[in-house]
């Protein structure tokens, strides 16, 4: 904070811990925290009256929005003390009343990657995994050890059970409720959600090919049109013409890893 270019940037009522380490570029609005275990990097904004705190590393390019909250302890019962913390990429956006929590353990790590958009009033709680180019609207809520690959959209309200997973590209509707993972490419809803359709306007929106949605839509076919189980339709995949390509070998090893099952078809 010696650096006068850097200071100009920080609000007189803003307050910076000893220990913050701050790159280059870093705003601090009116009010704004910055805990003493923080790193915040090149470019990183802090608007009024939000904070950063606990072992905390932020990429650069962050925006956290007035009263968010990240890297706050964990709401684990089971938190034993330590310095467990939390990890994030670059260019992600935190709106209004986010909170993101730090991992249970010490030692361990909640881990978002980079180009998020968190809308308001979001929640990840400790020990999830994100990844990259994740769209969570208003409301949505992560419970802990939640794993959500990249280009994974969350509609507003969505709630995911603990240890759940979603795999790339896919999109849980507004208000739904997982309580199994949700493979990648597939629109699941309803309470508890089940897939009803694979994210053909998702999949076209991120450059997927013709030859590529015809792909994926014969696995939603073998998987929740054809009236197989999860058995027969896993081996039909394995043998299938195309079975070793991107989008076949994304669900399958996808569905090798699950462990709480894989989120069933609806009507």
């Amino acid at each position: 904070m010696s650096n006068k270019r850097m200071a100009e940037k920080i609000h007189p009522t803003a307050i910076v811990e000893p220990g913050a380490q701050l790159s280059g570029g870093v705003e601090i609005g009116a009010y704004g925290y910055v805990g003493g275990g923080v790193t915040l990097g090149v470019g990183t904004r802090v608007h009024h009256h939000a904070s950063v705190e606990g072992n905390t590393v932020l990429g650069g390019g962050c925006e956290i929005f007035p009263y968010a909250c990240i890297g706050g302890k964990t709401q684990d019962l089971k938190y034993k003390g330590g310095s467990p913390g939390l990890i994030v990429g670059d260019r992600n956006v935190f709106r209004e009343y986010v909170t993101v929590h730090c991992a249970t353990n010490d030692g361990e790590f909640t881990r978002v990657g980079s180009d998020n958009t968190l809308l308001a009033s979001c929640h990840i709680a400790h020990d999830c995994v994100l990844g990259d180019h994740i769209v969570m609207s208003n409301g949505a809520v992560l419970a802990g050890h939640v794993v959500v690959e990249d280009h994974v959209v969350i509609g507003g309200y969505g709630g995911i059970h603990q240890f759940c997973r979603l795999g790339a590209y896919a999109m849980l509707s507004a208000t739904a409720k997982l309580v199994q993972d949700l493979p990648p490419f597939f629109i699941a809803d309803g309470t508890p959600a089940v897939v009803r359709a694979f994210n053909k306007v998702g999949l076209e929106r991120n450059g997927f090919t013709t030859a590529q949605l015809d792909r994926v839509k014969q696995i939603y076919r073998i998987f929740y049109r054809d009236g197989l189980n999860r058995t027969q339709a896993l081996e039909k995949l394995a043998t299938h013409p195309d079975a070793q390509s991107a989008e076949f070998q994304r669900v399958l090893v996808f569905a090798k890893a699950s462990e709480r099952g894989l989120t069933p078809g609806g009507k």
